[in-house]
């Protein structure tokens, strides 16, 4: 049952992740410590510190990953293009990518597809993933539905919920909508809000395939985190 997982278990769904515009590279150096101690999946930084972040964890298993368009989604597909293929070149091995958030609520499919199409290629021509934030906050539940139909369209790996930057975090329903639209295989993520363990457990049951969280040291240690993302 999803309830009897281990602390272990748990750790190689998280996205151990610092993405404060203030953040030293002291932060950044203690994050990759705490990744490699508790083998969370991977370290979740802005593109600044990619670089930094790989050679942190040369030699782990833990992987790199960083935050493209973040936290609006409001840039230009070239200019998120640009920033995947910079961040892989520096050595990201995962993306998270957040879309035009206004395509999806004036339903626009066709909008979203090629933007993500064009980033999930710049992307896989690297050998890195891309995880697809939707925002889920700001969206009806039909753009939430059709912003997963494109990011399954387009090629995407995983699906995720939110930034964690704007009005709310992820919910076990958005959750279970996200995996009910993009079905069994293609990953999801629930970011924003997963402070504690019975949180994490409950987006796990839910669906969820990866959790993004500043708070993963505290989910393991058993304990409730004060931080905001």
């Amino acid at each position: 049952m999803m309830t009897e997982l281990s602390a272990r278990e748990i750790a190689s769904y998280i996205d151990h992740t610092l993405l404060a515009q203030n953040a030293s590279r002291e932060q950044i150096v203690q994050i990759c410590e705490e990744a490699k101690k508790y083998e969370f999946k991977s370290v979740c930084v802005n593109p600044l510190w990619v670089s930094t972040v790989s050679r942190e964890l040369e030699g782990s298993e833990v992987l790199t990953c960083s935050v493209i368009g973040f936290p609006l989604g409001a840039s230009a597909t070239d200019t998120k293009v640009f920033e995947t293929k910079h961040a892989v070149a520096d050595g990201a091995n995962e993306i998270d990518m957040v879309i035009d958030v206004a395509a999806a609520l004036r339903g626009d499919r066709d909008a979203l597809v090629n933007e993500i199409f064009a980033i999930a290629q710049a992307a896989h021509e690297g050998g890195a993933i891309l995880k697809v934030i939707i925002e889920t906050c700001l969206l009806t539940e039909e753009a939430k539905v059709l912003a997963c139909e494109a990011a399954k369209a387009a090629g995407a790996d995983f699906v995720k919920t939110s930034t964690g930057f704007s009005t709310g975090g992820a919910t076990v329903e958005d959750v279970a909508l996200m995996r009910k639209t993009v079905g069994p295989d293609m990953g999801v993520k629930a970011s924003g809000g997963v402070r504690s363990v019975e949180t994490a457990r409950a987006m796990i049951a839910a669906g969820a395939t990866r959790l993004g969280s500043s708070s993963g040291v505290a989910i393991l240690e058993g304990e409730q985190s004060g931080s905001s993302y």
